[in-house]
């Protein structure tokens, strides 16, 4: 699909969000559903709902699930206040939002090397594997994500078409995600990041369905030959699309 075909569906869905009453609250809501599912949240979206709209848990579900959810949402809308200033992101804006992501549900960890609270968004002293995937030694980690802070926000600046902002998002995500900073919570942090970067140029954010995990995945994997990206960005642009025709089939009937 063409770039400037989905600008237009981005365009066709801001006009139908407008003076929708409650919309953005309900579209975190999904959001937060698809990315904690993918994490391994049970709850479904209707106990989703219920869980942030009136306090309502599920009886047949984990605490721990809804704490994830909760927190999710919370950091989600942090993360929106924060693209409304325009925000740098940096070292400790990133731990800011690794602690609100993990708050109920991280833990403190002890290692040979010393201990670091996840809660707090602290940054691993330990190594981390995802599948087959070994990611970054954790000594590399601070100077990495200094590194991935000073390299894109530039970038917001120099982001002057659609495409170039929305694959900023995409980069960010991706770049974060490969790093591994924290020691749980990396995958809900990259995902939130790409919204930070949406939101700051007022873009519709971008839901990964819960349904393609696998698929993301391997979007994931195949990424990490550098000469080989364009697959993971080919992904994540079929994400967007699939989000924003979904939601104006379902704004259409209102």
């Amino acid at each position: 699909m063409k770039t400037q075909d989905i600008e237009s569906l981005v365009e066709q869905y801001k006009k139908l969000t407008k003076g929708v009453i409650d919309y953005k609250k309900y579209a975190y809501y999904a959001l937060t559903h698809h990315s904690t599912s993918i994490e391994g949240s049970t709850l479904t979206e209707s106990q989703v709902v219920d869980l942030l709209e009136y306090g309502k848990t599920a009886t047949n579900k984990p605490f721990e699930h809804h704490q994830m959810v909760y927190d999710h949402f919370q950091a989600l809308v942090w993360l929106m206040d924060e693209a409304s200033r325009k925000t740098p992101i940096s070292p400790s804006f990133i731990r800011q939002l690794g602690a609100k992501v993990m708050y109920s549900t991280g833990s403190f960890v002890n290692t040979i090397i010393g201990n670091f609270d996840v809660s707090k968004g602290e940054y691993r002293l330990c190594s981390v594997m995802a599948g087959n995937r070994t990611f970054p030694d954790y000594k590399k980690v601070p100077d990495l994500v200094q590194r991935l802070c000073s390299q894109h926000n530039p970038q917001f600046i120099a982001a002057n078409t659609f495409k170039a902002e929305i694959e900023l998002a995409f980069q960010l995500h991706f770049d974060f995600v490969s790093i591994h900073p924290f020691g749980d919570g990396n995958g809900r942090t990259s995902r939130l990041l790409m919204n930070y970067i949406q939101a700051y140029f007022d873009l519709p954010l971008s839901v990964i369905f819960k349904q393609d995990r696998i698929a993301y995945i391997n979007a994931l994997e195949t990424a990490r030959n550098p000469e080989n990206i364009q697959p993971y960005f080919d992904f994540m642009w079929a994400q967007y699309v699939k989000f924003l025709r979904k939601e104006i089939k379902y704004l259409s009937t209102l």
